[in-house]
């Protein structure tokens, strides 16, 4: 593992950006915000720790489906790629410096909803250490579905499209910023194809608002494993 390269790659799309384009944070932050604001109006605050538990999933996971712009265009149009190939910098190095990148760009967001958690009491030690689990199981999952997507593309201008219908399918209709419980078991497992299911439901229990689904860790973090996976193998990472 070239950390160098990763680290590299983590300081320069992530802190850089941050510094570079601070309307972008905002624009990250704009959807999980709004959200915020209508589960606690029209709920008028009873839905509140689900919006705010629901920001953090709703973040990272928006976060990491826009990666899949940059992982087209750097494989499309400036050939990165073909560079990192000819080096000692491996596929994983790449996709792992591509999902630190998006990690620091959150940073900013995350540490928003961190306050608003702990001044609501809605987190504690015990619930911050999974829900950091939770976050690097989804930002790699998400990431690597980014990547699949990107490698599957053959032209630049189809890569918005697919990510903004998949953002609405993977970020919204699962059980984020409302009770997993309004749902059927089998809606459940059937959503859990997006690690955002498996992260809210995992975390409502944890934080007690609802029951605890403790075999959730073990599907996002198995999904995360597999999407990985299947990263590797799509990203064209040598072409033919």
């Amino acid at each position: 593992m070239n950390l160098r390269y990763i680290l590299s790659m983590g300081w320069y799309y992530g802190f850089s950006t941050i510094t570079r384009g601070p309307s972008y944070i905002v624009a990250s932050l704009s959807l999980p915000l709004t959200m915020l604001f209508l589960v606690y109006m029209l709920s008028r605050g009873a839905l509140l720790p689900y919006a705010i538990v629901g920001g953090f999933i709703s973040m990272i996971s928006s976060n990491a489906l826009s990666s899949a712009g940059d992982a087209a265009f750097l494989r499309l149009e400036l050939k990165i790629q073909d560079l990192f190939v000819a080096t000692t910098i491996s596929s994983t190095d790449y996709m792992i410096g591509i999902m630190l990148s998006y990690l620091v760009f959150s940073l900013p967001g995350l540490f928003i909803y961190a306050a608003m958690g702990y001044f609501y009491k809605i987190l504690n030690p015990l619930s911050s250490i999974v829900l950091l689990f939770a976050i690097i199981c989804m930002i790699v999952a998400t990431t690597s579905i980014s990547f699949i997507i990107a490698g599957f593309l053959s032209h630049i201008r189809n890569v918005w499209g697919i990510t903004s219908i998949l953002s609405i399918v993977l970020t919204i209709i699962p059980p984020i910023f409302y009770p997993y419980s309004y749902l059927p078991k089998y809606a459940i497992y059937l959503l859990a194809i997006s690690p955002a299911t498996p992260a809210s439901v995992l975390m409502q229990g944890v934080i007690g608002l609802q029951p605890l689904q403790v075999q959730m860790a073990a599907i996002l973090l198995a999904e995360t494993v597999v999407y990985f996976l299947l990263a590797k193998k799509f990203m064209h990472w040598r072409e033919k």
